[in-house]
């Protein structure tokens, strides 16, 4: 048996094997790379007329939602722009609530209850396949990486043996008979979109395995361990200060912040927890976000650990890579292009089960040319 044929016989029964998970995986990818943008068109809650007065500060905010929100207390204020609405959130395990306040007013715009969102549905099949986590994510992930075997299978399956058998692997014979437009499909789709789904495929595993995540952090760190992500410690020992010291280190941060960015602050639940900062300087995306966090009596800068700590900028290559990851995987780091490239191949990819099926099916029930059965039965008679 050559190489080939043993390479089709692993690709034939990984398929067979993944194949309704990838598909799956493939759909609900498709919506997630333009889950921003559909957000923004269905949701008009999300936008606010700007106004030329100073935002309320995230203690009145925070106030207000505490008032409204079911399940606790808002964690979190953010202020993702001059013409958009604050977000207050609270989450832990089970539950996830979004407040959407005008900034300027603290009037209350929506409340969503996050668990019963369309978008936090398709996330959880995406990464769980609605199952329980425990279940679903080992599975999700699994398939994943069968599918990048696959695809690295497939493309030693799609290289021609000859010069003159190249040129059909590049297009689809489309006036052909069905059979032979499903092989096309399969063949020549697999092939263009190969080259984003491999990106597609690492991104995924590196959120379903930590084995892979650390893999790939060591070897983009050259040879250095990942750390993992804690946050500082307030010295509760200290007398709390006076004044509001989320409201004094929002202040001091807003300042810098440009009208197209992002400023969220993460208030002390506990007495040892710090006071968190986030600016975002490319809202739509997550990876150019800096990170500060301060001591909640003192309001003294204090060090974190892992990739989420500090500024971007200073961050290192891999730590860059970490934080990049989920943008890469919806394509949200190239813009537009990227998310209709990833969109794209994500369809293909969700497709590629289907048409690779049709093709193992046909071959095994291949039915008898009818010119054969005439002369058969011909010699028969």
């Amino acid at each position: 048996m050559t190489i080939k044929k043993i390479v089709g016989k692993i690709h034939l029964w990984l398929g067979l094997t993944s194949g309704l998970v990838v598909v799956l995986l493939g759909l609900t990818g498709c919506l997630l790379a333009f889950e921003a943008e559909i957000r923004n068109a269905t949701e008009p809650f999300r936008k606010v007329e700007e106004q030329k007065k100073a935002y309320l500060l995230p203690s009145r905010l925070k106030a207000i939602a505490d008032q409204q929100l079911q399940f606790g207390k808002a964690l979190g204020v953010e202020y993702p722009g001059r013409n958009k609405a604050a977000v207050a959130a609270y989450y832990d395990e089970k539950r996830y609530e979004l407040l959407f306040m005008n900034p300027y007013t603290g009037e209350v715009l929506k409340y969503k209850n996050m668990n019963r969102d369309f978008f936090r549905i398709v996330l959880d099949g995406h990464f769980y396949l609605w199952l329980p986590h425990s279940i679903g994510q080992p599975i999700a992930a699994s398939a994943t990486l069968v599918f990048l075997l696959m695809l690295i299978s497939g493309l030693i399956l799609w290289w021609p043996k000859n010069k003159a058998a190249r040129k059909q692997r590049f297009s689809v014979q489309w006036s052909a008979k069905w059979r032979r437009k499903n092989y096309d499909l399969h063949n020549v789709l697999g092939f263009y979109i190969t080259w984003i789904a491999i990106f597609i495929a690492v991104t995924g595993l590196v959120f379903g395995f930590e084995w892979f995540a650390k893999s790939v952090y060591w070897v983009t760190s050259g040879g250095k361990t990942m750390v993992e992500h804690k946050h500082p410690l307030s010295d509760s020992t200290q007398p709390r200060n006076s004044i509001n010291m989320a409201d004094h280190l929002w202040k001091q941060h807003l300042i810098t912040v440009q009208p197209n960015e992002s400023i969220g602050v993460y208030f002390a639940s506990l007495r040892s927890d710090p006071v968190e900062v986030v600016v975002n300087h490319l809202p739509g995306t997550y990876y150019q976000s800096d990170y500060f966090h301060y001591d909640q009596y003192t309001g003294k800068e204090l060090v974190a650990t892992g990739s989420y700590a500090g500024r971007f900028k200073d961050a290192r290559l891999a730590d860059k890579i970490v934080r990049m990851n989920y943008d890469i995987h919806v394509g949200a780091i190239l813009g537009i292009s990227g998310k209709l490239l990833a969109f794209f191949a994500s369809l293909v990819a969700a497709s590629l089960p289907i048409t690779g099926f049709y093709i193992w099916w046909g071959r095994k029930y291949k039915k008898t040319p009818a010119r054969e059965i005439t002369c058969s039965s011909i010699v028969v008679s």
